[in-house]
């Protein structure tokens, strides 16, 4: 049986890990339970010998207190800066380019519209750097006409 020393050692590890893969990959949602697995392992490595019933007690409250501090630290750091969102229904009538050729049924096409870059698609093959409108958003890409 591991000693709860050597387990906070491993659940710091574990929680710098999940911080790290969160901050690679943006909205993966694993940076709540990697700030918890990091606090729990500082109390692990405060109160290393503590018999195991205490330690579970020590587990769970840990836990939820540490999820809801995250949570209200993250809730903090995300009220400032909210800027504007860009959906496709606003992009509607906007022009852009092709910056990778669009095709019918195929969402591998990219438009770039007002510095924004976009899946695409369209009724007709429209090459790269062709000018093209919105005509509807769906979902998260937008259906483009080339502009003749």
């Amino acid at each position: 049986m591991m000693d709860l020393f050597s387990l906070g050692i491993v659940c710091i590890i574990l929680g710098l890990a999940m911080l790290l893969v969160e901050v690679h990959t943006p909205g993966f949602f694993i940076g709540v339970p990697g700030t918890v697995f990091v606090v729990i392992g500082i109390v692990f490595l405060m109160v290393p010998e503590v018999s195991v019933e205490f330690a579970v007690a020590l587990i769970i409250i840990t836990s939820i207190v540490a999820t809801v501090l995250t949570m209200l630290l993250y809730k903090k750091l995300g009220e400032h800066g909210l800027e504007a969102t860009t959906t496709v229904d606003t992009l509607v009538g906007k022009e852009g380019f092709v910056i990778k050729r669009v095709e019918p049924n195929n969402l591998k096409g990219k438009v770039k519209i007002e510095g924004d870059i976009w899946s695409a698609t369209s009724d007709s093959v429209i090459e790269k750097g062709k000018k093209v409108r919105v005509i509807k958003g769906e979902g998260v890409h937008v259906v483009v006409r080339e502009i003749k």
